[in-house]
């Protein structure tokens, strides 16, 4: 008799309740109504939602202890089974029914009924806060969370923290159940609560996500105020003693399980027929790493012991002249097929950048995932940069790169610059990247650089979060190449010393050789020192090389020998051609035209080919003369004055 005084009680409670929605929904429709009609009456309308105000305050506590009532009724939450076996995706037989999916038809009736009250109570919520602040920014004021799936997750997690409490240092077991429990009744949301609230029509709302949102967010806000201040004060612990390894060694450990986690639930959301465009809103509301959206300063920690992790290993691979000496096989972790001729120690420090990245990935806003890009990626980079730069000023300080062997180290810094350039070019194409590309400073800039007619810059001027240190690779290859190609050039002009300053050699020939005598150690020289590069150093960089060798070459015969006062016979301009011709045969081995990359040699050499005739229109015609026969890299005063050398008797 009891039970159906109190099955009456809560009927009549329940009807009055729907009632009172109803009538305060007609209520809201009158005051959008008057709003819109007589704006000027804010008065009357501020003093009507007084009222309705008074009235929610004791509508909804009322509303939401009924709701709770009816759900202890029903056996909500569920009793925590299997506590002792966490196995999450093992479905045993003998689980625990669940309490919405086993309901007589009359509680599921009422319990319908209640949950539409709830639903139509938030509704009329929402209206109320729309119209309120009409003309504001009403996105996030206006989304809030399914009440009724507040209510269901709630109790559930104040049973889990009894256990959660246990459970400090082995936290694997804390996310197991946490998933186990929003895995098994997730479909029951859709199944059950979904229609009845697409007949509440609360619009944009979707049980499923909701329910895993709520159970994500209870986790989160359990890690926040429980797990993650554990581990921080053990990580200040240690430092106080010194030894700063197993309470960061935890620490990285509980990242990786809630990365892990993330990952379950995002699957778990994918897999639900969802679709979903996880942008940075949606990913926050199911990741449990959003615990760092407000503690800025425990990012930082993270990023701080991922570098510091990083680069510990990191410190014997350095050290490990193998890793060096011993090249990439194949291209791993780039789709280029040039051939870096790339160490091993570029694909160390890549891995290690990657596995950075990829945590980084798991971060659920642009940015969390820019700041901890730069605190903890871009430093691996940058201390690969200063490896491979002390190791060209090692060689550089021991021999001023005149030995074989310091230029094979610094061909080997310039591989791996130029494999790790070419890898993170490659990856800053991804959107990932992209996104995160410019700060606040440079979006800045960007702004007031904009012109007149509000237009941005062309997309290619948009930095993305790797620039500067691919700017600063670029720098070094071409800084280290160029000193590659002076040393040679230095040395060529030191052993070609006495060809050069031999300036009656170009007035008789010298019978029996195709090349002076003088010049021929230059060209061994040469050709030993450039195939050691050749060998060594990757293709790219190679052509920088000879390209920027054929430059100095090409000024120090033109400097040395046509502009300086050098009396030219027939038998001195046929051997110097004939010298030109083994030079440029060095440099044929790389290129179609060699003569190309000699451009004032080669010129000069063609105005000392000409007969007296032309010599004489030459000096007439000025510059429209040289360029209508083919002589454009030299001025007028250098032509003159290498015709001027040019003798015509024998």
């Amino acid at each position: 008799m009891s039970k159906n005084i109190r099955k009456h009680s809560s009927q009549n409670s329940q009807e009055m309740h729907m009632l009172a929605i109803k009538t305060l929904k007609t209520t809201e429709g009158i005051l959008i109504s008057i709003t819109k009609a007589h704006p000027q009456w804010k008065h009357l309308v501020s003093a009507v939602d007084h009222r309705v105000d008074r009235a929610l305050a004791i509508l909804r506590p009322q509303a939401i202890a009924e709701h709770r009532a009816l759900l202890a009724s029903l056996g909500w939450p569920p009793p925590l089974f299997a506590l002792n076996s966490l196995d999450s995706d093992a479905r045993t037989a003998n689980q625990v029914a669940n309490p919405l999916l086993t309901m007589q038809v009359d509680l599921k009736v009422q319990y319908s009924e209640n949950f539409l009250a709830l639903c139509n109570l938030q509704e009329l919520q929402r209206q109320r806060k729309a119209r309120q602040l009409e003309g504001h920014d009403r996105e996030v004021a206006l989304r809030q969370s399914l009440w009724v799936i507040e209510e269901l997750v709630n109790p559930l997690s104040l049973a889990s923290q009894r256990h959660f409490s246990k459970w400090v240092d082995k936290p694997e077991f804390i996310f197991t159940l946490v998933y186990k429990i929003t895995r098994d009744y997730v479909d029951s949301m859709d199944e059950l609560l979904q229609p009845l609230v697409d007949e509440a029509k609360l619009l944009g709302y979707s049980c499923r996500e909701e329910w895993i949102s709520a159970m994500v967010t209870s986790l989160t806000t359990y890690l926040a105020k429980e797990i993650f201040p554990s581990y921080i004060s053990q990580l200040d612990e240690e430092s106080v003693i010194g030894i700063q390894s197993s309470a960061r060694i935890s620490w990285l450990h509980l990242i990786d399980l809630t990365i892990a986690f993330d990952k379950r639930i995002k699957s778990l959301v994918e897999h639900s027929g969802i679709l979903l465009s996880f942008d940075d809103d949606i990913m926050q509301k199911i990741s449990s790493l959003s615990v760092f959206c407000d503690r800025p300063d425990w990012l930082d920690l993270w990023a701080e012991i991922e570098l510091g992790d990083a680069l510990g290993k990191l410190k014997p691979d350095i050290q490990d002249e193998n890793n060096w000496r011993k090249k990439v096989e194949g291209v791993v972790l780039s789709s280029y097929t040039d051939d870096h001729k790339s160490p091993l120690i570029s694909n160390a420090f890549l891995r290690h950048l990657a596995s950075v990245i990829d945590r980084c990935r798991s971060l659920p806003s642009v940015i969390l995932r820019s700041k901890f890009l730069r605190f903890a990626g871009v430093p691996i980079i940058r201390n690969f940069f200063d490896s491979i730069l002390i190791r060209c000023q090692e060689a550089e300080g021991l021999t001023a790169l005149t030995d074989d062997d310091a230029v094979i180290k610094v061909t080997i810094s310039v591989n791996a610059a130029h494999y790790f350039e070419s890898v993170l070019k490659e990856w800053s194409e991804d959107v990932f990247f992209l996104e995160m590309g410019m700060d606040e400073d440079d979006k800045t800039e960007l702004e007031s650089n904009s012109n007149s007619y509000g237009e941005l810059l062309p997309e290619s001027s948009r930095r993305v979060i790797f620039d500067d240190e691919i700017k600063k690779l670029e720098e070094f290859r071409t800084e280290w190449v160029e000193k590659i190609s002076l040393v040679i050039l230095r040395g060529f002009d030191s052993h070609s010393r006495d060809y050069v300053k031999n300036k009656r050699q170009w007035q008789k020939g010298e019978e029996g050789w195709t090349v002076s005598k003088t010049l021929i150690e230059a060209l061994d020289y040469l050709q030993s020192k450039m195939s050691v590069v050749e060998v060594s150093l990757n293709d790219r960089d190679f052509v920088g090389v000879w390209r920027s060798l054929a430059a100095g070459i090409d000024r120090l015969i033109f400097n040395g020998i046509l502009i300086s006062n050098v009396k030219f016979h027939n038998s001195g301009v046929e051997r110097f051609g004939s010298d030109l011709e083994v030079l440029f045969g060095v440099f044929g081995a790389w290129c179609l035209r060699p003569e190309g990359f000699f451009p004032k040699s080669s010129e000069g050499l063609k105005l000392l080919k000409m007969d007296e005739n032309r010599v004489q229109e030459c000096m007439g015609g000025g510059k429209r003369w040289l360029k209508e026969n083919g002589i454009r890299r030299l001025s007028v005063t250098e032509a003159e004055k290498i015709l001027k050398n040019r003798v015509f008797r024998s």
